[in-house]
């Protein structure tokens, strides 16, 4: 169940390879943050004591709170270091500190220490770690979410840190569920809890963990300056996300599809919600196995989170392989074949709609209105045979235009062109001169990887 209140405490990493750099990247990431992350395994190993020189007068003349992590490479740290090599530090941070008021500010900064230093004999050699700092016990896996994250959870709960964290790797979106549940138990046995999953796949985590309880969500300086795979950036996560307002009452919606991350969706969706002053975020939902996420994630009857989900905007490979998952689908989206919108309710169920339709020919339709010419008999090239051409073949049809299918896939083009009444052709070597309307409804040029691609060049125009 996602919390009533949200503390939203957004953390946001240090993470530099000289110590004069450590100055100037703590002051702009102060002007994000409400903790800031030192992370001082990021320094060149020469660079480590001119950096703890440095330490005292950064803690002093910084208003907010500060993590200190030193983690070895496996866990996610810049370099090599032994267990016994981050006692040794860890014993010794105190001393290089002593001439700070409090001695580190005690009580009010936080040093990030991995379970497995915690659960070493050398734990207790850090008496006066704890003494001065409040302390984090933190486990990273960078490959995947493990089965045991209940049993991973009591063995931090054993020792002696106030706060558990875990970060995982979500090869799926589903493993969000089980990484989200750890806020769940915290909140029920009082301890307070950092969980992340990490990845494309977990990108939901970061924006809606400290709904669910979380005690801090971590963000980068910039998009540059990610510290972790999916990390994404304050700025983005305050202005577009608004992480500061999300609570128990907000509606969640999102985007599905794989990939996502080039979606300009939650920009605009976020932007219309705070403009109409609406409790609701829009998230982007990595989504590789359909059925699972339904099940688990968005169907009220199933799923395995107590969020507000009420709506689903369905982009590629998804867009006809959600259907059957639905409990009713509006009569244009039956006809087009493909569904890119789903309203989620506890009354009804998962309902969906498709809007690709009109949406994708309204440039058209203002040409007709303006006189410059006629859809109905118009001969027009589709390019593409998933969802989006689908949807663009039915409007046409619906226009009285006639229509010509091209694809890579000569099969899926014979196909689609059969249902929808109209001619096919293969895209290799195609020319589109006859065509008074070429319309890509396939993702080359879509921001991303595939940016620069195109299915249709100037020279096969006319």
């Amino acid at each position: 169940m996602i919390s009533e209140t949200n503390k939203a405490r957004v953390c946001v990493p240090v993470c530099v390879r000289n110590a004069g750099e450590l100055r100037p990247s703590v002051a702009r990431a102060a002007e994000l943050a409400d903790i800031v992350e030192l992370r001082l395994d990021c320094l060149e190993e020469d660079q480590l004591a001119a950096a703890l020189s440095l330490l005292g007068a950064l803690l002093g003349e910084t208003p907010l709170p500060f993590i200190i992590t030193y983690r070895p490479r496996d866990q996610g740290g810049g370099r090599d270091v032994s267990l016994e090599e981050r006692a040794d530090f860890w014993r010794e941070l105190p001393e290089a500190l002593r001439d700070i008021e409090g001695g580190g500010r005690r009580g009010r900064d936080f040093v990030d220490l991995e379970l497995d230093l915690l659960e070493s004999p050398r734990a207790g050699s850090l008496g006066e770690l704890f003494k001065r700092f409040r302390v984090i016990c933190s486990r990273h896996d960078f490959e995947e979410t493990p089965a045991e994250l209940e049993e991973l959870f009591a063995r931090m709960a054993r020792t002696r840190a106030e706060i558990l964290k875990v970060a995982t790797k979500a090869n799926s979106i589903t493993d969000c569920v089980e990484v989200l549940r750890l806020c769940e138990r915290g909140r029920r046995e009082g301890r307070e809890v950092i969980a992340v999953s990490m990845g494309e796949a977990g990108m939901l985590t970061r924006v809606l963990a400290p709904a669910f309880g979380a005690f801090l969500t971590y963000a980068s300086l910039d998009a540059a300056q990610a510290t972790a795979p999916g990390q994404i950036s304050a700025r983005e996560l305050r202005e577009v996300y608004r992480v500061d307002a999300l609570n128990a009452r907000t509606l969640v919606a999102g985007l599905v599809g794989s990939p996502v991350g080039h979606s300009l969706s939650p920009h605009t969706h976020n932007a219309a919600f705070a403009a109409t002053g609406l409790d609701a975020v829009y998230v982007p939902f990595e989504v590789t196995d359909l059925s699972e996420f339904v099940r688990r994630m968005a169907d009220p009857r199933t799923r395995e989170l107590g969020w507000n989900l009420r709506g689903l905007s369905v982009t590629a490979p998804h867009k006809q392989a959600v259907i059957p998952h639905l409990d009713r689908v509006s009569e244009n989206a039956s006809r087009v074949g493909a569904v890119n919108t789903v309203v989620v309710s506890e009354e009804r169920g998962l309902e969906g709609y498709n809007t690709d339709a009109s949406a994708a020919l309204a440039p058209l339709e203002r040409m007709v209105a303006e006189r410059v010419f006629d859809l109905c008999g118009a001969s027009a090239a589709v390019i593409g045979a998933g969802g989006a051409a689908r949807a663009v073949l039915w409007a046409l049809g619906e226009w009285g235009a006639w229509t010509t299918v091209f694809a890579r896939d000569a099969a899926k083009a014979h196909a689609v062109a059969e249902e929808f009444g109209a001619e096919w052709d293969e895209l290799e070597g195609a020319r589109f001169g006859r065509f008074e309307v070429v319309i890509n409804a396939t993702p080359l040029g879509t921001r991303g990887s595939r940016e620069t691609e195109t299915p249709a060049r100037a020279s096969q125009l006319r």
